[in-house]
């Protein structure tokens, strides 16, 4: 019989949340106040779908679905479809799961292994359009042992594989009987979660109402509304009317309620960093010389002090400052003169009116950025400045997500990743050359054998020197060979009517709004008393 032992940590991923939609009111109105049994939350962007299949909710916290783990607030690992943490083999290899009792979907089914398993094998059938597949890569086989059992065999021992064991659970019976890709399920599902979908207008609200026979208790918030408005100043706006409880903002926005009574703003640490991508097809940022040089350009330091009102921290690399597995010594400042030498030497020669060019190709570039983002918008603006100092020209240009998202390939873009639990959960998705062009994984086509070597070790070891020095070397070489501009790591800033108890923040990945944000324990509000 293999001996188990029981496995205890932290973790969480996120990719980027695809789709910035346009504003408009819901149709309820705000609640002002008005019971704190209802809670209306502005947010800046929707999902495309609301399947797990797809890979809606894989991170955990999803409000309609549970996973066989959840974290707390300190994002520890913890039991929710589950009865206990996994028992996981002495080799790695084995994780086996035993479901809770008594949970049953929000139409009356119980849950059993099955949907565990469908849940698992769908997502990693070819054929789904699930782009968040490689973060399964070490599963070789995911089996029932009767009703109330799981066992998952990997490929390889991979240390943090329970935390990708949060990803919410679907009903076989419903799903099994759709196309993933394109069933109903994507719109109307159906989970074990805390609340069930009532309503979705797209580009406008999702409303969920509060699941009865949730087996964590009825929670006391019955109704809460996720308006879409992908404009930071009119959400702040129709917060400060009363046409929502509260809000996601950018930190010249939140600033502006510090003195309102009745509101109460939070600031959450994050792991959320932003960056400009520097796609290798384009003849200009192709050119490591000028990723070099726009790395050495750049002045972090005033990002964090001017656009994010010090609610940030410069960000050397995709793990900020004070990750544990952050490689010290890469710290850089500003250093115009670095950047200008290294475009000398590699042939980029200024001419009449400053802006560099080599072999009749002029130093020039695209910069998108999604509208109505304002702390991305002066990201971009202050980030072209930079490099027009030291001869490259970057036009900014605003434009939606479905305008972007095919022009990725060859444009560069101001975008938003980070991931939280452990360096595996979104360095790989963010720079394995397997994954160039995958949807929102690996934006700017970055093509290290170094990087890919140092992930690989990384995600395939589970002893902790050896996996942190693999990450050292990938920051490192980071720095050498940049694919990305890396700029700051931004704290997330909420603001919402001071009318529960309980509210709490989480460290957090970039995406927030549905999953993270004060509202990651919504069914655990009390009304103040």
């Amino acid at each position: 019989m293999t001996s188990t032992r029981r496995i205890r940590g932290a973790a969480v991923a996120v990719a980027v949340v695809a789709g910035v939609a346009a504003c408009s009111a819901p149709s309820e109105g705000g609640s002002g106040g008005s019971s704190a049994e209802s809670v209306v939350i502005g947010v800046g962007s929707e999902p495309d779908t609301l399947s797990p299949l797809l890979g809606y909710g894989k991170d955990g916290n999803s409000k309609i679905f549970d996973g066989l783990l959840a974290r707390d607030a300190h994002l520890e690992l913890k039991p929710a479809l589950a009865k206990s943490l996994p028992e996981v083999a002495d080799d790695g290899l084995t994780y086996t799961y035993t479901l809770r009792e008594g949970v049953q979907f929000s139409d009356g089914e119980p849950l059993t292994a099955a949907d565990v398993v469908f849940t698992y094998r769908t997502i990693l059938d070819e054929k789904t359009n699930n782009t968040a597949r490689s973060e399964l890569d070490a599963v070789k086989d995911v089996r029932a042992s009767g009703d109330d059992k799981v066992v998952f065999t990997l490929k390889y021992p991979y240390a943090p594989f329970a935390g990708r064991t949060v990803l919410p659970i679907v009903p076989e019976h419903i799903a099994g009987k759709q196309d993933p890709n394109t069933g109903s399920f994507n719109t109307e599902p159906v989970g074990t979660g805390p609340y069930v979908l009532s309503a979705w207008s797209k580009g406008e609200k999702l409303t969920f109402k509060a699941n009865p026979n949730y087996w964590g208790g009825a929670p006391k918030v019955k109704t809460f509304t996720m308006a879409v408005i992908a404009d930071d100043n009119v959400r702040a706006t129709r917060l400060r009317s009363g046409d929502l409880d509260g809000a996601v903002l950018p930190p010249n926005l939140a600033a502006t309620f510090k003195s309102d009574t009745g509101m109460k703003s939070y600031q959450a640490r994050s792991y959320d960093f932003r960056a400009v991508t520097l796609p290798t097809a384009d003849k200009v940022t192709g050119d490591r010389a000028i990723r070099q040089a726009l790395d050495a350009a750049v002045d972090r330091k005033a990002m964090v002090d001017k656009i994010l009102d010090g609610a940030g921290t410069p960000a050397y690399g995709p793990l900020p400052v004070d990750d544990p597995s952050f490689a010290k010594g890469i710290e850089r400042e500003q250093d115009l003169g670095k950047a200008k030498r290294i475009l000398d030497e590699a042939g980029w020669k200024a001419g009449k009116d400053g802006i560099r060019a080599k072999d009749g190709q002029r130093a020039a570039f695209t910069l998108l950025y999604p509208s109505g983002d304002k702390v991305r918008q002066d990201h971009a603006l202050a980030y072209a400045s930079d490099a027009k100092k030291a001869g490259i020209d970057v036009t900014v240009e605003s434009a939606t997500w479905e305008v972007i998202e095919p022009r990725m390939k060859d444009d560069a873009v101001l975008a938003g990743f980070g991931s939280t639990g452990d360096p595996d959960f979104g360095l790989y998705t963010l720079l394995h050359s397997s994954l160039a062009g995958d949807g929102f994984n690996n934006m700017a086509h970055y093509d290290n054998p170094a990087v890919d070597q140092a992930l690989d070790t990384g995600r395939r070891t589970q002893e902790p020197a050896e996996r942190k020095a693999a990450y050292a070397a990938l920051q490192r070489e980071l720095v050498k060979d940049p694919g990305y501009t890396f700029l700051t790591h931004i704290d997330h800033l909420y603001v919402l009517a001071d009318r529960w108890d309980g509210l709490t923040t989480q460290l957090e990945p970039h995406e927030h709004g549905f999953a993270s944000g004060p509202w990651w324990n919504i069914e655990d509000w009390q009304p103040k008393k």
